[in-house]
């Protein structure tokens, strides 16, 4: 009885050949499904929390403003350790790494939820710029570059992305961030003269709070609207004059009447000119001024199908571009990968070549040699069937342990065959 249950498959090969086929079938499906990347995501998945605070130094940034927040994001769920880092220019940043495997998404409003439990004892300038979080993905998928004959600046090229190209990207599938590297939304730059300060005895503060008393949109409200008297028939919504959007409508802001009358403009003690937020950055490619977006590739996506698709969409974006701006790719890791994942197919099938001639060699029998050979490459695409279940990808490692394992095919197959 135990000799015919150990001969099952032997006395019926079409059960055999059906299984053998359901594999392979299986193994494939699951397969093409499977995400590709150069390598596996063994990095702890990180949530950045940036904010700012004008004009502070580092030891201000991070009694103010780092230390709050570290003390409220310390024991978030999944948390492994935090880094904070305060610059002199008033910028500080805390990257909080969670456990391997858990979902940066989730990370994210976790880390959100306690970071807005902070915001109270944060500066009314720190919170009124801007406390940002977002899950921070450790390498770059690509590149794109935007870069003009000097028609254009890069202040106008970064901006140009920023609204234009960067929340077309963000809306692919499998892109977990979009950055545009060294751009800041148009601003109002007003360079203060301390020389004139100092004559008519003003102060910044002054100033500010000028220009945040003036430069406001204030409801006006409604004519005819209930109550209103009888015969009253139509309401009329009052429009008043919007921010101020020009130099010359900045410089007219008053910061100070006199007591003779006369009044102090902003344009007397200040030099008022259109540019970008910060100047951080000058972006280049090969000589020329450019504006550059960066892609993360978000974890589970599939690099080289995403690649196609920045550049389909690149395309369509670009027949909208301005005259003389053109993009390029600056960077694509996605080369790398495709040319790694080929090294080692390629390292797959000379191997499974190598086995089957050395086999038949040494056997010197066709039919002894040519169960190895079916063998190989039932076992290589049903290991692809528990790929999904343990959250492998195809990637570089993956891909030599297959290599690998030919040889534990092989063997197993020929103790097999002459088993039987």
């Amino acid at each position: 009885m135990a000799e015919d249950k150990g001969n099952f498959f032997v006395h019926r090969p079409i059960v055999a050949i059906v299984i053998a086929i359901v594999i392979v079938i299986v193994g494939t499906v699951s397969l093409i499904g499977l995400p590709i990347e150069q390598y596996p995501n063994l990095t702890p998945p990180i949530v950045q929390v940036r904010a700012s605070y004008t004009g502070a130094n580092a030891i201000s940034v991070e009694e103010s403003v780092a230390t709050p927040l570290e003390q409220q994001i310390n024991g978030v769920d999944n948390m492994i350790y935090m880094k904070s880092t305060n610059a002199n220019d008033g910028t500080m940043s805390i990257d909080i790494s969670f456990d391997v495997g858990t979902d940066p998404d989730m990370n994210t409003v976790l880390a959100q939820n306690k970071v807005s439990a902070a915001s109270a004892k944060l500066p009314a300038s720190v919170t009124k710029f801007g406390v940002t979080t977002q899950k921070s993905l450790p390498n770059i998928l690509m590149l794109v570059t935007l870069t003009s004959d000097g028609r254009y600046d890069q202040d106008f090229l970064g901006n140009y992305a920023l609204i234009n190209i960067k929340d077309k990207l963000a809306r692919i599938k499998g892109i977990g961030r979009v950055d545009v590297l060294g751009a800041s939304d148009y601003s109002m730059r007003i360079w203060v003269k301390p020389d004139r300060l100092s004559q008519l005895g003003l102060t910044v503060p002054e100033i500010i709070n000028a220009i945040n008393e003036q430069n406001i949109i204030v409801p006006g409200g409604k004519f005819g609207a209930e109550p209103a008297p009888p015969g009253t028939d139509f309401t009329y919504t009052v429009r008043l004059p919007d921010r101020f959007n020009s130099e010359e409508a900045f410089g007219d802001i008053i910061v100070r009447t006199q007591s003779d009358g006369s009044q102090i403009k902003l344009k007397d003690v200040a030099t008022i000119s259109l540019g970008v937020e910060s100047y951080n950055m000058k972006a280049r490619l090969n000589g020329k001024t450019a504006g550059i977006i960066s892609l993360y590739q978000a974890p589970g996506s599939n690099a080289t199908e995403l690649a196609a698709t920045i550049k389909t969409e690149m395309e369509a974006i670009s027949k909208e571009f301005p005259e003389s701006v053109e993009y390029s790719i600056s960077l694509d890791t996605t080369k790398a990968i495709d040319a790694g994942i080929k090294d080692i197919v390629v390292t797959l099938f000379v191997a499974l070549l190598l086995v089957i001639l050395v086999v038949f060699i040494f056997i010197q029998d066709w039919r002894a040699t040519l169960i190895p050979t079916l063998a190989i490459p039932v076992s290589l695409i049903g290991a692809f069937i528990f790929f999904p279940g343990l959250g492998f990808t195809i990637n570089v490692l993956s891909l030599l342990g297959l290599v690998l394992a030919i040889g534990i095919v092989v063997d197993d197959a020929i103790v097999v065959v002459e088993a039987v």
